[in-house]
């Protein structure tokens, strides 16, 4: 049995999903007939299997795995190696393992000046330059932020444990939105602010 090497599940810049594509996608997911069915059945199982495994921004990381599957049949023409399901999980499981990494890397200046202020981190020093200047760069970075955005992402860090996971129940409930729809929003945001910090930094 053929395996998909890695490099087929990559991601490929500058390719978008065409209306060909698509057509394409849905035909090989039911087999030549209207895989329209097919298509919505799969995408909710792969949204299940992210979410299962506690992935933020579900979704994003489900539409991922199947462009990546209609970017290779829009190449190969075919794929006879695997079932179609079997052949969406084997891609899943490539790109869960790229998120881990990219989560593992986060060592980012965002969280090292969240830990410095709540006062739990050694890096943290008293009189550090670099400390009082990312410090300067979050807040000049939060001020920035239109007010909802900068409520959400300031109320999404309140709390340790049990009690950041009920404010953030209580958050949802009062955006009217999903407790994952909240963490891809305060992904964003944050990803902003990350952004923003870095480069304030380097410029000071």
């Amino acid at each position: 049995m053929i395996k998909p090497s890695v490099r087929q599940s990559e991601p490929k810049k500058n390719w978008t999903l065409t209306a060909r594509a698509l057509d394409r996608l849905l035909n090989w997911l039911n087999e030549g007939e209207d895989g329209e069915a097919k298509y919505l059945e799969m995408h909710r199982r792969l949204i299940a299997y992210f979410d299962r495994k506690n992935c933020r921004g579900s979704d994003e990381l489900t539409d991922e795995t199947l462009n990546r599957v209609a970017r290779r049949l829009e190449e190969e023409g075919a794929i006879d190696s695997e079932t179609p399901a079997k052949y969406c999980y084997i891609v899943a499981r490539f790109v869960f393992m790229e998120y881990l990494r990219e989560t593992h890397k986060r060592t980012d200046a965002l969280d090292e000046v969240r830990r410095q202020k709540s006062g739990y981190d050694a890096f943290a020093t008293e009189g550090s330059d670099r400390s009082e200047t990312l410090l300067n760069c979050l807040e000049r970075c939060t001020s920035r932020l239109p007010s909802a955005n900068r409520d959400l992402i300031t109320r999404y860090y309140v709390g340790k444990e049990r009690v950041k996971i009920e404010n953030r129940r209580a958050q949802a409930k009062h955006l009217g939105i999903t407790i994952n729809a909240l963490s891809i929003r305060a992904c964003r945001i944050r990803d902003k602010l990350e952004a923003c910090v870095r480069q304030c930094a380097t410029i000071e």
